[in-house]
This record gives C-alpha cells, structure tokens and sequence, in this order.
C-alpha cells in the first residue's frame, strides 16, 4: 500500500485531485494516542474511534486487572456518582450499562414490550426497535425529511395512546443530522407529556454548535425523558462495551429491573479515567473535524451530495448502490457502511484516522475516477 505522500504525489494522476497532506502527529501524540498502524482492511463502517483508548486509560485497564475477581456492582455505582455529579443528578437517575446499546434495548423492552409502540425516524440506530419487535412492541416507522432530519412534527403527530416511547437519535445515525436546538426543546416539551422520549445522544461530543442543549436538562426537570450516553465514540472504547443512561429516578427504578449484561471492572475503571483525560477528548475532536473536512474536499471533488454531519461520520449520495460500491471499496482495502433502506444508494463513511480517510480518497479516486 502507498504511503500518504506517494500517493499524493500521484493523485494528479490518478483523479485530477491534489489534497494538501493531512497534519502530520507529533511524537508525544503517537506516545499519548495510540494511533495504530494501517490494518490490511480499514474498516471505516462502524464509526469507532481508532485513536482511543488513550495511553492513560489504558494504564488504568492494566492495573485494574487486580479487581477482576471483584463483582462490578460497587466499581458501577462509583461510577454512576461520578457520572451524577458531571451531568448535575442525583445518582438514582444514572444507570451504567453493557454499551449504550443494551440501555436502548432494556429501555424498549421496559416500555414497550408486550404490544405497545415506538415511534422512530428512519432511517436510523435500530437497536432498540429491532430488539422491542422481539418482545411485541409495533414500530411506526417516520421517513426523514429531504434534508436527511427527523420530521418532528409527523412525529407529534403520530402520538396517541399505543404510543410507549419516542425514539430519537441527535445527531442521528446514519444521516449525522441535528435537530434544530429549540424544536428540539419544544418538541421534548410537549412528546413528554404524552409519553417517554428517548433521547440517544452517542454523539453529543461531536456537535458543533454551540451552547447545543442536551436533554439531561430535561431530565432534571422531572421530564419523562431518558438519555443515553457512550464511551463507545469520542473515548475510544467501542470494544469495552460501556455506556449509562439518564432518567428521573422513576423511571431509572423500572428500567434497573430489566439490566442484563452491566459492564464489567475493567470497562468500568476505565470510564474513570477517560472522564478525566481532557486531552485526548480535545485531541480526538480535533482529529475528527480534520478527517471530516478532507472527506468533504473529496466529495465536492466528485460531485457527491453529502449531509453536513454533527458526528464521526459522513452520509454522502454515492449514485451507486451499496452492494455494488462496498465490495469495489473492499478491494482497495476500505470497508464501508451497510446499506440504510431505503437510501440504498446512500453511503455512511467514518472518519477514522488520518492515514485511514487518505485510503479511503484513494479508493474512491480509483472507484469513480479510474
């Protein structure tokens, strides 16, 4: 495989395209980061975060392994009051889960089960209604708008009685939109009333805009909202499977009766640490804004309609369908997202490192260029 700077020395060639080289990591970032070497496929289909764990988590993983006879419930419940305090709840509302995955599923089975309905944009994260479906829930699926956003006031419209939660995921994956931040408030305003929201915000960290509310405001309000968090993207730590909830303190109760998988010592220890290595999260911000930004110089390049995106990853119009592009992109060694019904051809395309997106130009110079 070329290096970054050979290729670009030949990308004139090759597309018409000459992108700058990316910032080049210092020494100390190598060291602090852990940025690892071009695996033989890059895999940019799961919006992880390849810098992580930093340096520092990772020492608090190996010298955790002492209290790994240990059961993980109190480490948890450290936690959960860390997590308390940062978010300004009680610790009754913070619910540390296996992945902010297993807090999307428990919550659908709590509410939901047993014949009552979620409302969900699509296309979206399906965790929790693919999991509800399993236990009787109905799903009454909302198309998004042209601008790729949820159409909220469909939504609100589609609320009555059956209705058991409002599903939201802000940003919202795989499009990477944002709610407007005051409909977003009015309409949490008003859905709460009539039912649950849930407010998946996995990548909260990555918008851009400033002062955006979250919805743990909500929370602290008595509002029947719950608010899923994760270390799975900004922390780099899809792999340790750790993510909690917020919820008012009935609502927290209903939901702990369902908890399966928790996390475990390790996760947990490791939570700690990256809450407070305000350097790598500054660092894998700015690393992500980066790779955003040679993305888009590529797809402007190419004609390619894109979603400005609020997340680690970029919704880009391909013209090709995904059963066709993503075994072109596996051939020069890129793995791409999956496909999103109904925008077949519609590609998802997370940003990974630096060296990571330069391969994925590449490819995509060779796919639509030749």
């Amino acid at each position: 495989m070329q290096n970054r700077r050979d290729w670009l020395r030949s990308s004139l060639g090759i597309g018409g395209l000459l992108l700058a080289p990316s910032n080049l990591l210092t020494a100390q970032e190598k060291t602090d980061f852990n940025p690892r070497p071009l695996e033989p496929v890059i895999r940019l289909s799961s919006n992880e975060n390849p810098y992580g764990p930093s340096k520092r988590v990772q020492e608090r993983i190996k010298n955790s392994f002492v209290h790994g006879c240990r059961y993980p419930y109190a480490y948890s419940d450290d936690l959960e009051s860390i997590l308390a305090k940062k978010h300004g709840v009680s610790p009754e509302s913070v619910i540390v889960t296996g992945g902010s995955t297993e807090g999307l599923k428990i919550a659908g089975l709590t509410f939901a089960s047993n014949g009552g309905e979620i409302i969900s944009g699509q296309p979206t994260f399906l965790a929790m209604m693919n999991y509800a479906k399993q236990w009787g829930a109905a799903v009454n699926w909302v198309p998004v708008g042209a601008d790729k956003g949820y159409d909220l006031d469909e939504i609100e419209k589609r609320i009555s009685t059956k209705t058991k939660l409002v599903f939201l995921c802000n940003p919202n994956n795989p499009t990477g939109t944002l709610v407007p931040a005051k409909k977003l408030v009015d309409f949490c305003n008003v859905a709460s009333q009539k039912t649950i929201v849930f407010s998946d915000e996995a990548y909260y960290d990555f918008i851009e805009t400033p002062n955006y509310p979250s919805m743990v405001e909500a929370v602290k309000r008595g509002d029947n909202i719950i608010v899923s968090k994760t270390f799975s993207k900004v922390y780099g730590m899809a792999g340790l499977r750790i993510g909690y909830l917020i919820a008012k303190p009935e609502l927290a109760a209903q939901i702990r009766k369902n908890i399966v998988a928790m996390s475990n010592v390790l996760a947990v220890e490791a939570a700690k640490e990256a809450l407070q290595d305000e350097a790598f999260y500054q660092f894998s911000l700015a690393k992500n804004k980066e790779a955003k930004k040679n993305i888009y110089t590529l797809l402007d390049h190419l004609k390619l309609e894109y979603v400005p995106s609020h997340t680690n990853f970029v919704f880009f119009h391909s013209k090709k369908d995904i059963s066709e592009l993503g075994p072109k992109m596996l051939e020069k060694g890129v793995r791409i997202g999956r496909p999103f019904p109904p925008f077949y051809d519609w590609c998802r395309i997370s940003t990974g490192t630096l060296d990571e997106v330069d391969a994925f130009i590449k490819g995509m110079l060779e796919v639509y260029e030749g």
